[in-house]
């Protein structure tokens, strides 16, 4: 029976022992928090650290009382954990994706057992992981994991979510290793993140570092069609909606009214962290302080900070430089009946934070950058009453949904400051008013539905992959369509030129045919029984000079031009060009924005070429002329077509498919083969899907195509195979190596 396989860090629970004993106690953090509810009510199973290191001699006796409750330990030596962990993960990737490259130290090391342990994992999951099975990986500590289970298992159902930030591309390429991470992270087939912005920068990175094409949030790689999107995680809305009647938390709460008579308090609750803000914090409360003066003795900040990395310097300083702070304000400000500041440095149990969250007239809730923050939603979730106000960071991931909270900028503590103040004298009518829509926010987008998401999304994309996946032409299939091909009496061969025939050029008119190319046109044409015709979106006046005495038909313009063999061009009737001078001018204005692009014009259609022009201004200029024109083309009858780093406009009636079904109609052919690489030419490949067609898609084997190969250079072996016989076929082999070294590139070994 299938299982899903959840893979982080840290496993839901810490051992902790004491005089040669061992206990189990909650993790703390985000993720164990909101996945262990999920973890608990479903088939999974967890891999994870479990929180220290253990002795060889009782690593056995841990994992059979882990296995027990669904939990499978990796277990690391503290050296691991000092260079992995505290090393790698956090004194390297945790500052680049916080935007604190200063605190970043590149030690050769710490990428080193970072690779070991990312290993380490991977060979416990493939102990247990069986086809299937679900695996969803989570979190930074972790980014080299899905490649390395896709290479033990290629055809695994595998995720991958991060819950930190992902930094924009100027950040992520200081990273020594930013390749060996992406490519670690493509293993899956479904990559999360909490935001849209994160969703960008990655896709970002993955264009400019890794040069991948992709298609909107759509990646290629390594023949695999993967799906990057942005899925905020919630809370567990109930839990926290029941803790509102729970006896201890009645008690806590009458404790605390007892303990702050009169007063308003402003919650802070954070993990120690240089990304929270809570210096930051505290230079805001210490100017409300100063500028209302009415204020002190009526209000004060509660501030809860949970020990966090202790061992790293940053981490002591900055603890030390909190404790300076929060002493210098209260002995400036401290009265013998208050105190502005009451701070905490330890735990609180999730009853005791219920019972702040309720007491609470305002939650600060300020980090300079973080992935999500769930405790502004726990917050929110506590607030039965449609009481209180939130004050929230515009830098955390959840101001994007609770969006009625006061939205602050945590570097601007003026604007903080006057936040504390309008929160506090906020009339209870806006504070319902706030509180309620957010409360429906985080009751509806709960970690439940999170996951739910999540998972039904890594379904369709597996299913997408699935649908979409062609087979590569080996051998078995190479001696099927041979054997179809001797057999047929009349055969049709629909061949594409760009990218099919010839690889690309950055010029739409200097990619003549080799002497190699007219060689094997010349052999295909030689047999009586084949039909060819070279359907490309070229002109119809190149195609006429290369091809033009030749035994074949050819196609100009995806359709608009026809020319039969041995007849005179013709031309597709009721298509119209007025349309171009109201596109060419929009074209233009790209042109001279963008150097290195150009147009391409043609009888009846307008191509943009931007291969020549800078990756990641290409691309973004080429979605910015998208959207530019698809109002104004389907008012015109146009079609819009993103082709390999070209936007293509034309008349809708104009494409590869009528085509070929023009050819294809009479069932005059018992052998029809068709073969092309672009957007193009999917819809030839859905037009003849259902027949007994062959068709071949070049580069990837994401299409409708049934059958793929890898480049041009494959696909002139692939023809030479169909009408060579076998004893001459390996000099004709040798001599292809030779001539087509050049413009194609080596062949690969496989062939």
């Amino acid at each position: 029976m299938s299982k899903i396989i959840i893979i982080s860090n840290r496993l839901p629970i810490k051992v902790i022992e004491k005089n040669g004993t061992y206990t189990f106690a909650p993790s703390e953090g985000g993720l164990a928090t909101g996945l262990n509810s999920i973890f608990q009510q479903s088939d999974s199973v967890w891999i994870g650290w479990p929180g220290m290191e253990v002795p060889l001699q009782d690593e056995q006796r841990i994992s059979n009382e882990l296995l027990k409750q669904k939990l499978v330990p990796v277990f690391l030596s503290n050296e691991e954990i000092k260079q992995f962990y505290e090393g790698f993960s956090n004194e390297i990737l945790w500052p680049i994706f916080h935007y604190v490259p200063p605190y970043a130290n590149y030690q050769m090391s710490y990428w080193e057992y970072y690779q070991s342990v990312n290993k380490k994992f991977c060979q416990a999951v493939a102990a247990i992981m069986q086809p299937g099975d679900v695996v969803w990986v989570h979190d930074y500590q972790l980014l080299l994991l899905p490649t390395l289970l896709r290479k033990e298992q290629p055809d695994i159902t595998l995720g991958f979510f991060q819950h930190i930030p992902f930094p924009s591309y100027e950040l992520f390429r200081l990273l020594p290793w930013r390749s060996e991470l992406l490519n670690g992270m493509l293993g899956a087939d479904l990559l999360g993140f909490h935001t849209y912005d994160d969703t960008h920068h990655f896709l970002e990175s993955v264009s400019r570092i890794l040069q991948i094409n992709r298609s909107g949030n759509l990646i290629k790689y390594n023949n695999r069609s993967i799906a990057v999107e942005a899925f905020p995680m919630g809370i567990d809305f109930d839990k926290f909606q029941q803790f509102v009647t729970h006896e201890t938390v009645k008690e806590n709460i009458d404790q605390l009214k007892a303990d702050f008579p009169g007063l308003q308090i402003v919650l802070s609750i954070d993990r120690l962290d240089y990304s929270k803000g809570i210096l930051q914090r505290l230079q805001t409360f210490d100017l409300f302080l100063e500028n209302n003066p009415d204020y002190q003795q009526n209000v004060s900040l509660y501030m809860i900070v949970v020990p966090s990395r202790d061992k790293v310097q940053q981490y002591r300083d900055l603890r030390d430089e909190i404790d300076k702070v929060v002493g210098n304000i209260n002995a400036r400000y401290r009265t013998n009946n208050w105190s502005p500041i009451h701070y905490f440095y330890r735990s609180f149990s999730i009853l005791e934070l219920s019972a702040l969250f309720q007491f609470a007239d305002v939650c600060l809730v300020t980090p300079m950058r973080d992935g999500m923050n769930l405790v502004c939603k726990e917050y929110v979730a506590s607030r039965s009453n449609n009481d209180g106000v939130l004050i929230l960071s515009e830098m955390a991931g959840a101001s994007k949904e609770l969006t009625d909270a006061l939205i602050v900028n945590p570097n601007n503590v003026v604007q903080m400051s006057e936040a504390i103040k309008t929160a506090l004298t906020m009339p209870a009518k806006e504070q319902e008013r706030r509180m309620k829509t957010m409360r429906e926010t985080v009751k509806r987008y709960n970690i439940h539905y999170w996951v739910q998401v999540f998972m039904s999304r890594l379904r369709e994309v597996k299913d997408m992959q699935q649908s979409l996946q062609t087979k590569y032409i080996g051998q078995r299939t190479l001696d099927y369509i041979k054997a179809k091909y001797a057999q047929a009496s009349k055969r049709l061969l629909l061949l594409d030129y760009d990218g099919t025939l010839m690889g690309f050029n950055t010029s739409p008119n200097k990619v003549s045919p080799d002497k190699e190319l007219y060689d094997l046109l010349e052999h295909l044409v030689r047999d009586e029984k084949n039909h060819i015709i070279i359907i490309s979106g070229r002109a119809h006046t190149s195609l006429d000079e290369w091809f033009g005495k030749m035994n074949m038909g050819l196609v100009g313009e995806h359709g608009v031009w026809h020319r039969q063999k041995g007849a005179a061009w013709s031309q597709m009737e009721g298509l119209s060009a007025t349309w171009k001078e109201e596109i060419m001018p929009v074209l233009q204005s790209f042109t001279e924005r963008t150097p290195g692009t150009f147009i391409e014009e043609k009888t009846f259609s307008l191509v943009w070429h931007y291969r020549r022009a800078d990756d990641e201004l290409g691309d973004i200029r080429a979605g910015e002329l998208m959207n530019t024109l698809r109002h104004a083309v389907a008012d015109l009858g146009l079609s819009l077509l993103a082709g390999n780093k070209v936007v293509e406009i034309k008349n809708i009636e104009v494409n590869k498919g009528r085509t070929a079904l023009q050819y294809t109609a009479n069932n005059q052919y018992d052998f029809v083969l068709a073969i092309g690489d672009d957007t193009t030419d999917e819809d030839m490949f859905r037009a003849l899907k259902g027949t007994n067609a062959f068709t071949i898609k070049v580069s990837s084997n994401i299409s409708a195509a049934r059958y793929y190969l890898k480049d041009p250079a494959e696909v002139r072996l692939f023809l030479h195979e169909l009408v060579t016989p076998k004893h001459t076929f390996s000099k004709i082999f040798d001599k292809l190596r030779q001539t087509l070294a050049d413009p194609f590139g080596a062949i690969k070994k496989r062939l």
